[in-house]
């Protein structure tokens, strides 16, 4: 499975769960990786840098190449060292997989700033920042005539993008901004010769998905639908230099992959030469096809809800939100 021999990757936030399996496979496949990961818990406490360094060891003992980076995203200073590091180590860099993430699970009038920040500060910025001093070595390597296939593989999820999770504000906010910023640096980078893509894992057994129902549930044969294995061909394909892709974000669900397109217009309603009054906008939106987030959240985790189903599935909701 030798078919990204010489490129050199950094994954972010590969020392567990998504971000580890990406960094095995990519190995295995004949990439250099760049592991980074501080070793933080699920809300970004603590640290320990001996999560990045157990993924090098186990990849050096398959016989594949990598080094261990323990800087955090969120810090611009650490995002320029991790990009430089690969560079140093590797001799260039082709590939970045923005894969680090932290939550904090909470009803929005018990969110703290700092809780909010936080998040905000390592998907969203850290996936600017990482970006943001991997573009400059390319273009600093374009402008003296390297003409190289390089990629970007931003990770997104269905909170923000398909799923209306309540609990979380900070983290929807910040993955649907990753989603925006893809698209943003497609078109971008393209004069560099860099491609930008976002992959959205859902229903990935990793320690942010432990309490959701089904969750732990495994086949008693075959592919774990829910082993976060199944993202990594995905990403391996993105990185590839015979990838034409750019500016997608897909989803990701087992064996399933699927296009997402984003905010799109609906139904309209139109008034030229005046302006509305407040009783013609009630009666115009009330003709249109209005989409209730409830409704959208049951569809994306299982299914329509009748009436009753519905009640059922908005108590749970609020006693969720008591709790947190």
């Amino acid at each position: 499975m030798a078919e990204l021999t010489g490129r050199t990757v950094l994954v972010t936030g590969a020392g567990r769960g998504i971000g580890r399996a990406e960094a095995l496979y990519l190995a295995a496949a004949g990439a250099n990786v760049v592991v980074n990961d501080p070793g933080v818990e699920v809300d970004g406490s603590g640290g320990d840098g001996g999560v990045a360094n157990a993924v090098v060891e186990e990849i050096r003992a398959a016989g594949g190449r990598a080094i261990a980076d323990t800087g955090s995203v969120a810090d611009w200073a650490a995002a320029q060292r991790m990009v430089e590091l690969a560079v140093a180590e590797f001799g260039d860099l082709h590939a970045v997989v923005n894969n680090a993430t932290v939550e904090v699970n909470k009803g929005v009038e018990r969110l703290s700033e700092a809780e909010f920040d936080d998040v905000v500060a390592v998907k969203l910025k850290g996936t600017f920042a990482v970006t943001r001093w991997a573009a400059a070595h390319w273009r600093h390597q374009y402008e003296r005539g390297a003409r190289v296939d390089r990629s970007v593989v931003n990770t997104a999820s269905g909170s923000g993008l398909l799923n209306p999770l309540p609990t979380q504000t900070n983290y929807a906010a910040a993955n649907a901004g990753v989603a925006a910023m893809t698209t943003v640096h497609a078109l971008e980078l393209k004069r560099l010769g860099v491609r930008v893509n976002c992959v959205s894992p859902s229903m990935v057994r990793t320690r942010l998905t432990t309490e959701v129902p089904g969750m732990q549930q495994t086949p008693e044969a075959g592919l774990d639908p829910k082993d976060p294995i199944t993202v990594a061909p995905l990403v391996a394909h993105l990185v590839h230099p015979d990838c034409t892709l750019s500016g997608q974000v897909l989803s990701v669900r087992g064996g399933s992959i699927a296009v997402n397109h984003g905010w799109s217009r609906g139904d309209r309603i139109d008034k030229e030469g005046e302006l509305w009054t407040t009783g013609e906008l009630a009666e115009g939106l009330a003709r249109l096809n209005l989409e209730d987030p409830f409704d959208r959240l049951a569809t994306a985790i299982g299914g329509a809800l009748g009436v009753e189903g519905r009640e059922q599935f908005e108590e749970l909701v609020n006693a969720n939100l008591d709790k947190a």
